[in-house]
């Protein structure tokens, strides 16, 4: 679940664990999956499941503007190096109005790894026209690779590479806690799993995203780079009806 915009207005409280990261992680930067045999479309990692039907909302600012970010699971696949990918609309509102709107893949593998395949992003002005298309990348495609999104064992120190395609598409993070504490509207924990974000395009930038077992993404913030500070959080969940 890529929240390429940040976070909102009650900022989570940060746990004195952040700065302490492992010196040895399991995890490298750059690691490509051996093979897709065995992946799937079933996206169950704790961390950041992925059931078909659920819907996300966030809020916050971004750009000095109220920011809305719609999210939602579809049931679509797309199939991309023979791997099954779950198919994400991602859809954000800046005071009202339609300003980005990207589709997501995201497959897990067969130990649980989540790997992000790619995106379809667009940048909308306030009369609907497709400004850019920049960040937009599919694995195999151009030289482009998977990455990990979500491992299926994190672990504080463990390093990855969420995207790789030069020049375009380079964000890593670094899982810095496993213990953070995060307060949205919806909800308050101190067992939140805390990422720092960056990426060689925007060496000046560093983001943080709180992700909470059983959910997922729960709040992003922007911890440094020009401009208005961007921060979004976790304002509802709707899930699909059992039957």
């Amino acid at each position: 679940m890529r929240i390429k915009t940040r976070l909102l207005t009650t900022v989570p409280l940060l746990s004195l664990a952040l700065v302490a990261c492992g010196s040895n992680p399991s995890g490298a930067a750059g690691q490509d999956p051996p093979t897709t045999h065995g992946f799937s479309a079933h996206v169950d990692n704790p961390w950041f499941p992925l059931e078909p039907g659920t819907t996300y909302r966030y809020r916050g600012t971004k750009d000095g503007k109220r920011a809305r970010e719609v999210l939602r699971v579809t049931h679509a696949i797309k199939t991309i190096q023979g791997a099954p990918n779950v198919v994400l609309r991602d859809k954000l509102y800046l005071d009202g109005k339609l300003a980005e709107s990207t589709t997501d893949w995201y497959s897990q593998d067969r130990a649980g790894n989540v790997w992000y395949f790619g995106e379809r992003t667009a940048t909308i002005n306030g009369s609907g026209r497709v400004l850019s298309r920049e960040g937009s990348f599919q694995a195999g495609v151009d030289g482009a690779r998977a990455g990990i999104y979500m491992p299926a064992h994190p672990k504080v120190g463990q390093r990855f590479d969420q995207e790789h395609y030069a020049g375009h598409a380079e964000d890593r993070f670094r899982i810095a806690d496993l213990a953070a504490r995060v307060k949205t509207p919806l909800l308050s924990t101190r067992h939140a799993l805390y990422t720092i974000e960056s990426t060689r395009l925007e060496p000046g930038v560093r983001d943080a995203k709180y992700y909470v077992r059983g959910i997922g993404t729960v709040a992003e913030l922007q911890l440094r780079g020009p401009g208005p500070k961007e921060q979004l959080e976790l304002v509802s969940v709707s899930r699909p009806r059992r039957h």
